[in-house]
């Protein structure tokens, strides 16, 4: 890992959850590996009033509880925390930023941060625009070669639809430059992820039939074991289309489906992936009536214990029509992959926790082996696993010792794991550490936001303007709505189902 500049990294929302569970475990892991500067500091800025002793206390107990290195390396906590304070802030008032100001002054002088300082906006939409101003206000947002660099991550939501979304991207725009606004998508930083594009470009094998003419289809699966866990407030105003579609989803489509960047660095890697999404179909009446499918988790039976449905967890409307799941089909209509279906699902309540992408490539042309029980035509599968146990799996027919042609399906694999010396870093280690060397390749950029909001915007009129747009019970612990395996269309062929899948590939699965 590359050595960032000096500088100070300023988390607004400092007292909340992320920064406990996430953002302040992920800094402590890259102070154990070296990949912090030899001057640095943390700054949590909040509303609660903490002194810097108390602060450090509670984001003691979260590197014990949530750092991947913490309880190994117990005795570098100590070392770590003097690098670590706290500023008690009212965000809302921009008189109040002198004190912040006042205190990045006194931090720099002491630390010798050099000017440096990187933002991180883990707080409410509706500080997005009001953070920003009022660090302009005071000039924090200057940068220069005698001022050091400035630079924000901002997390998603990024706006609530196309509107607010190009409404924020303008309001930002006002404040920062393009070059200094990282949107974050925590997915993005995901080893396999990133992994997508290694396989992909540095293997022979795969880069030949990666289009239209070997693959029969592609499968993008995001799912989860959980409900809404007393967030139902939030999840009301959001849902899972806002929630994981538009970003997450759509943004590791864009992986899968890129041209070659020119170059492996973050303006050529980011130019391919927007093209995917500007190369996105629209969607017509006939695609929001058959193609999208909307459904809502009830209550069930799950793992032995009984679970209430989504409209009598707290905060939800008990006629709420916010959907916990959402799958779809849908083309990229370039050269590539004209042609070839694209299907995504996400969901909470589902059998297990697993992100995946599978490439489904087209059979052979000649059925030989149609008697074989143990061997399924229907074409050769790489599974490449986001979460959890990151790894890749290439399923191909083999023959069976002994007379004959017997053929079955076998399982090649790789999993992270595997590598015992090697330390996979988490999503927030990577992207932190990337936002600290100015590296915005695994960030989501601004007209990327946009194009993406572009291709959902039908969905949301339509569910919320059409009072036919359907919406499907599921019970929790299922699959989803059974409508959903009619998106794919062929005879036989149907969803990959991971839960079920999982014990014969040899992954964990928590059934």
């Amino acid at each position: 890992m590359t050595k960032p500049d000096n500088h100070i990294l300023v988390i607004f929302g400092a007292s909340g959850d992320l920064t406990y569970r996430k953002l302040v475990p992920a800094l402590f892991d890259l102070f154990v590996q070296k990949s912090l500067p030899e001057n640095s500091a943390i700054l949590g800025v909040s509303r609660t009033k903490l002194s810097d002793a108390a602060f450090r206390e509670k984001m003691k107990m979260g590197i014990l509880k949530f750092s991947n290195l913490g309880k190994d390396h117990e005795d570098k906590i100590d070392a770590f925390l003097p690098q670590v304070f706290y500023q008690p802030l009212n965000t809302f008032e921009a008189d109040d930023y002198i004190h912040l100001k006042e205190r990045l002054g006194k931090i720099d002088a002491e630390c010798g941060t050099e000017g440096n300082y990187l933002y991180y906006l883990s707080t409410p939409p509706s500080l997005y625009k009001i953070i920003p101003e009022n660090l302009a206000q005071h000039k924090l947002n200057r940068q220069a070669s005698n001022t050091g660099w400035k630079r924000i991550i901002i997390e998603k939501p990024f706006g609530y639809d196309l509107k607010t979304g190009k409404a924020l991207n303008k309001d930002l725009l006002k404040f920062f430059k393009e070059d200094q606004l990282y949107r974050i998508d925590h997915y993005l930083g995901k080893e396999t992820v990133q992994n997508l594009l290694v396989t992909r470009f540095a293997n022979g094998i795969f880069e030949p039939l990666w289009n239209r003419n070997y693959i029969h289809h592609v499968e993008i699966t995001t799912s989860e074991s959980i409900g809404v866990e007393g967030r139902g407030g939030y999840y009301e105003g959001s849902g899972a289309l806002r929630d994981m579609v538009q970003n997450h989803l759509l943004q590791v489509t864009a992986l899968v489906a890129m041209e070659p960047p020119t170059t492996i660095e973050a303006a050529s890697i980011r130019n391919e992936r927007i093209k995917v999404l500007q190369s996105l179909r629209p969607l017509t009446k006939h695609d929001l009536e058959h193609n999208v499918i909307r459904g809502q988790y009830t209550a069930a039976k799950v793992r032995g214990k009984q679970v209430i449905g989504y409209r009598e967890e707290e905060g939800v409307d008990p006629d709420s029509r916010t959907e916990t799941y959402v799958a779809m089909k849908f083309h990229i209509d370039n050269w590539r992959w004209g042609g070839v279906p694209f299907y995504i699902r996400t969901g909470k309540f589902l059998p297990t926790r697993v992100s995946e992408v599978v490439i489904h490539f087209k059979p052979t042309p000649q059925s030989l082996f149609v008697d074989n029980k143990d061997f399924c035509n229907d074409g050769n599968i790489l599974v490449i696993r986001i979460q959890p146990d990151e790894g890749m799996l290439l399923k191909f027919g083999v023959k069976i010792p002994g007379a004959g042609f017997q053929v079955k399906n076998v399982n090649m694999n790789f999993h992270y794991s595997d590598l015992q010396e090697t330390y996979v870093p988490s999503a927030y280690e990577r992207l932190l550490l990337d936002a600290m060397n100015g590296d915005a390749t695994l960030y989501a950029r601004g007209d990327a936001v946009e194009t993406a909001w572009n291709f959902v915007q039908p969905i949301i009129d339509y569910w919320e303007n059409d009072p036919e747009a359907k919406l499907h019970g599921y019970p929790a612990g299922s699959w989803g709505p059974d409508v959903a395996d009619q998106l794919i269309e062929q005879k036989e062929i149907t969803w990959r189902y991971p839960c079920k899948n999982l014990a014969e590939d040899g992954i964990y699965c928590e059934l």
